[in-house]
């Protein structure tokens, strides 16, 4: 029997470390690398401060070969638009060997919601 994506979601669910909003800006302070797994479009429309783009499309592809993803000890903040894609992502790192990945709940939408700071392209609205 085939599985749906929420069965997908759930597995992945159970490996992934979710991190709040407010605990996310603790982190964002002590220098972790911030990973936005959204489409590049989307990623021009504003986005955590500090983050990098690397779409859940591509995010295996990437391991070892993009500077942000090269260091297994290095602690990551994942991020999409609502925690689909993002939870997805953590636990394929998390198989990859990336032991120190954590997931915001409510993502980029719960993050703006919570009125945290956004990075826009300056280029965007020009």
């Amino acid at each position: 029997m085939a599985i749906t994506k929420e069965d997908m979601l759930q597995q992945a669910q159970a490996s992934v470390t979710p991190i709040t909003g407010d605990e996310a800006e603790q982190w964002l302070q002590q220098g972790v690398v911030v990973l936005d797994v959204r489409e590049a479009a989307e990623f021009d429309m504003g986005h955590l401060p500090t983050a990098v783009n690397v779409p859940r499309g591509v995010l295996e592809f990437r391991v070892g070969a993009h500077p942000a993803l090269t260091d297994p000890q290095q602690p990551i903040l994942l991020y999409c638009k609502n925690g689909g894609r993002s939870t997805l992502a953590a636990h394929t790192l998390k198989q990859m060997g990336f032991d120190k990945v954590r997931m915001l709940v409510g993502g980029f939408d719960g993050w703006q919601g919570d009125v945290h700071q956004v990075e826009i392209d300056p280029g965007q609205y020009q």
